[in-house]
C-alpha cells in the first residue's frame, strides 16, 4: 500500500537498494588507463627518437673509420709496395714515385699536360702522401674532420679531372670506357667526406668530443 509520501517495500528489495554501490569502478579504472597512456606516450617518442639519433650516429662513425682505411690503406700500399696497386719493390721507401705513375699516364682532360709536368715531382709526392696518411689518421680517429673534408674534395676533386669522366675519348683517339659523364666514385668519396664533417662523425666511436674541448678547436671551430 502507498499513503502519501512513504512507500513501503518488501523487505529484501530494502535491503538491496541500501547496498547498492554509489560508484562505478569500471568507469574509474578505464580512466586511469588511459591516463597512463596518455602520459607515456611523449617518453616513448623521446625513447624512439634517441635510439633513432643514437643508430644514425654509429654508422657515420663506421662510414667514417672504413673512408679513412681507404685513405691509410693507399699511404702505406704507396709507401711499401705490398704488391697491390703498387708493385712489390717500386714503393715510396724503394725510390718510387706515389704520383708517376698516376698522373703520368693521364691521357685526357683539360689539365693533361700540368698533370704530366707535375709527375714524379719531388714537392707532388711528398703533398699526395702527406695529404693521405692527414686523411686517414683524422678519419680513423676522428679528429680535424673538416681539415680533413677540405683536403679530400681537393684531393678528388684533382683525381677526377684526371680521370675526365665527360670525355669519351682519350687524346689518341681510343675510346676513354668512361661509365658516367659526371659521378665517379672520386665525387662519391668526396661527398661522404663533407657529409661526416657535417654531423661530427668523430664524437661516436672516435675521439671527436675530446678534440672538440681543446682551447685551440674551441677558438677556431674550422678545426672541428
Amino acid at each position: 500500500m502507498v499513503s502519501g509520501t512513504d512507500r513501503s517495500f518488501p523487505e529484501g528489495i530494502t535491503a538491496m537498494a541500501v547496498h547498492q554501490p554509489t560508484h562505478r569502478s569500471p568507469g574509474f579504472h578505464l580512466s586511469s588507463f588511459r591516463g597512463s597512456r596518455a602520459a607515456s606516450a611523449p617518453e616513448t617518442a623521446v625513447s624512439a627518437g634517441a635510439g633513432a639519433r643514437t643508430a644514425r650516429a654509429h654508422v657515420f662513425a663506421v662510414a667514417r673509420v672504413l673512408m679513412g682505411f681507404v685513405f691509410l690503406w693507399a699511404f702505406l700500399d704507396k709507401t711499401f709496395g705490398f704488391g697491390y696497386a703498387t708493385a712489390s719493390g717500386k714503393g715510396w721507401i724503394d725510390g718510387g714515385s706515389p704520383t708517376e705513375g698516376f698522373l703520368g699516364h693521364v691521357a685526357v682532360g683539360p689539365m693533361e699536360p700540368t698533370f704530366h709536368a707535375w709527375a714524379g715531382a719531388a714537392w707532388a709526392d711528398w703533398l699526395f702522401m702527406l695529404g693521405l696518411l692527414g686523411i686517414g689518421l683524422a678519419l680513423t680517429a676522428g679528429v680535424a674532420l673538416r681539415p680533413a673534408a677540405f683536403a679530400g674534395t681537393v684531393m678528388m676533386a684533382l683525381m677526377w679531372v684526371a680521370e675526365w669522366p665527360p670525355a669519351k675519348h682519350l687524346s689518341d683517339g681510343s675510346a676513354s670506357m668512361s661509365t658516367n659523364p659526371f659521378v665517379d666514385y672520386h665525387l662519391v668519396y668526396a661527398v661522404v667526406l663533407i657529409a661526416l664533417a657535417a654531423v661530427s662523425a668523430g664524437d661516436a666511436f672516435g675521439l671527436g668530443r675530446l678534440w672538440a674541448r681543446l682551447p685551440l678547436v674551441r677558438d677556431h671551430g674550422w678545426l672541428r
